[in-house]
């Protein structure tokens, strides 16, 4: 059986997107499962309820990896219990020569205890624990921009006055947020304390781009 899985970070954002890539699918409507939060964790009702009918030679299908979540720990922790506890497969449709599971099942054969074994699973979990070393490069590069861009911030505070609004922790937070798109531009702005025109002069100058 086909199941699609759909999240987007915020109740305003469009979920159209990847519907329609669901429905190209063939997936019906009520397997089809729609979060509208957060991809920090994965405490999502419809994820869970998700989890609750997958079967054995089930195919979940997302549009990315980062609709599964943003814990990439987490990540390797769902994507080994669905596919190896719960026999089931997943394939993320924005890079299937990577991320599809039944490739690596496919490389394996399954001994007397109905347990994988091969190259395939080695494989995979070279894969993912690959995934996990990315991710926290990633975290680590994020932190060091955050940390350059407060340094800058106060330099900059300093050499145009008191009058400019200046990029505070406020400002970072309600940034990566947006970055993530866990929130829509005009929360960032709001959470930021900063007008349209405002908001955006800052986001340059944290880039780098001014």
């Amino acid at each position: 059986m086909k199941l699609g899985y759909v999240r987007v970070s915020a109740k305003d954002q469009n979920e159209g997107r990847q519907l329609l890539k669901m429905r190209e699918l063939g997936i019906e409507e009520r397997f089809i499962f729609i979060d509208k939060q957060s991809g920090k964790d994965f405490e999502r009702p419809q994820y869970q309820a998700m989890k609750q009918v997958i079967r054995e030679g089930d195919i979940i299908y997302m549009d990315a990896l980062d609709r599964l979540g943003r814990n990439y720990d987490g990540i390797i922790n769902e994507w080994k219990y669905i596919t190896r506890e719960l026999n089931a497969d997943i394939v993320i449709l924005e890079n299937e020569t990577l991320f599809d599971s039944r490739k690596f099942k496919a490389m394996d054969t399954v001994d007397v205890n109905g347990e994988r074994v091969g190259m395939g699973k080695l494989l995979e979990d070279q894969f993912l624990s690959m995934l996990s070393y990315v991710a926290e490069q990633e975290r680590m590069k994020i932190k060091q921009r955050q940390a350059e861009g407060i340094a800058l911030a106060k330099a900059e505070g300093r050499a145009y006055g008191r009058h400019k609004v200046a990029i505070d922790d406020n400002f970072i937070a309600a940034y990566d947020q947006w970055k993530n798109r866990e929130i829509t531009a005009v929360k960032a702005m709001e959470l930021a304390g900063m007008k349209k025109v405002t908001f955006y002069a800052r986001v340059k100058e944290y880039e780098g781009q001014a």
